[in-house]
């Protein structure tokens, strides 16, 4: 059962140029956050996921500087606006991710070895996306957001209360598949939620050449209820996915979150951060760190040290799962590729697996 906290008489505020924040860098709780109530049993739970995504985040990164995967995007520093966000959800809600929402994913019940399938190249999914509620990862930018907009028109059709949500970064915002899902949401009055993790580049390109006004106003711009939060503040993304998943549950159409968080490792695997970013601008975001942010907040309200070394213990038998789930996963038969060329059975297909069979055995005999 996803933790849950119920919303007390505040309402958060949408729209606001300042991200809504509960808990400060240091750990101390905002006025905000004292109105609103911090649940501490829910706290543990959120630090507890962003710890063992950020260990599985670090062997993944390792493997893949191993040679054991064919490229890696980390999440490193955007674990509370993935695991605050996807916790405040049912599980029953359709989810839509890019390609770096480790943590969602693994929140979702995907073991180690499904979720590096696609990274080592054996399969296009290692997981079955209706069993878990969870799309596969989309590496084409920003497509996702239209796969969810037709999903929640499905949703919307079929009359349940079901809130379809998708992940994207600033960057894709920028995209024209992203403008104009937002719009076509907000025209067909679509039960989607939008989560933007606004991790303020887009590989190499800053926000502040990207966008002429933020995203959460530009929102309001296509008929879309926005939030701004401080997205390396688990329980305050937390609190506000919860008020927009409630919002457009009810029937108040689609919504959308900018995360204000930061990317602390390069884009990805291929990727040198330093080229471009500087020393001062990480280590000003270091002292943003959303794990360090919480495990403060949790020390100073009287969690025991027995937590936090059985939750090292768990990490560690993480890491070793996920090494050897890696070096277990099988590379694919060849002769599979030809029946996923097209939808349905293709006789050219059926001839050129035919020829590539009877090739292989020659080889075998000679």
């Amino acid at each position: 059962m996803n933790p849950t906290t119920a919303l007390t008489s505040t309402t958060l505020e949408t729209g606001t140029a300042e991200p809504i924040q509960f808990v400060t860098a240091d750990g101390d709780i905002t006025a905000l956050g004292r109105r609103f109530g911090i649940d501490i049993e829910l706290s543990r739970q959120l630090f507890r996921d962003m710890f063992l995504a950020r260990r599985f985040d670090s062997e993944a990164y390792s493997l893949q500087r191993q040679g054991e995967l064919g490229l890696w995007l980390q999440c490193a520093g955007q674990e509370a606006a993935q695991v605050g966000s996807i916790r405040a959800l049912r599980d029953s809600d359709h989810v839509f991710p890019s390609y770096r929402e480790h943590a969602v994913v693994l929140a979702r019940g995907v073991t180690p070895g499904q979720l590096l399938a696609q990274w080592r190249g054996v399969t296009h999914s290692g997981w079955d996306p209706a069993e878990h509620h969870l799309h596969f990862y989309s590496l084409v930018l920003g497509t996702q957001t239209l796969h969810a907009t037709g999903y929640a028109m499905g949703v919307k059709l079929d009359g349940t209360d079901e809130v379809t949500t998708v992940y994207f970064g600033d960057g894709a915002a920028s995209q024209g598949d992203v403008n104009e899902a937002l719009n076509w949401a907000a025209a067909g009055h679509v039960p989607v939620l939008f989560f933007c993790q606004n991790n303020q580049w887009a590989i190499s390109t800053p926000t502040t050449l990207q966008q002429g006004a933020p995203l959460h106003q530009r929102a309001s711009g296509f008929g879309l209820e926005s939030y701004h939060v401080d997205g390396n503040d688990a329980l305050a993304v937390h609190a506000v996915t919860s008020q927009a998943a409630a919002a457009v549950r009810s029937g108040r159409g689609p919504a959308l979150i900018e995360a204000r968080t930061f990317r602390m490792a390069g884009h990805s695997t291929s990727d040198d951060p330093s080229r471009y970013r500087t020393e001062h601008e990480v280590k000003e975001w270091a002292d943003r760190d959303p794990l360090t942010r919480l495990e403060r907040l949790l020390r100073r309200e009287g969690t025991p040290e027995d937590f936090f070394d059985d939750l090292e213990a768990e990490a560690a038998i993480l890491a070793q799962n996920t090494r050897e789930a890696c070096h277990a996963l099988a590379s694919p038969d060849l002769a599979d590729l030809f029946d996923h060329v097209y939808a349905e059975p293709h006789p050219l297909m059926h001839l050129e697996r035919t020829r590539y069979l009877a090739h292989n055995e020659r080889m075998q005999e000679a």
